[in-house]
């Protein structure tokens, strides 16, 4: 490999090393449900 192969290889893996990590969020309230059809109107 030339030295300018190695030195973007290595810059690639510091970048993807220092990358941003994303975190799992869990919602505090439960996911309502969707409304039900009642007709054409809605009522």
């Amino acid at each position: 490999m030339s030295s300018k192969a190695l030195f973007a290889a290595m810059l690639v893996v510091v970048v993807a090393g220092c990358a941003a990590k994303k975190e799992t969020v869990y919602a505090e309230q439960p996911v309502t449900t969707e409304p039900v059809f009642t007709g054409k109107y809605g009522s």
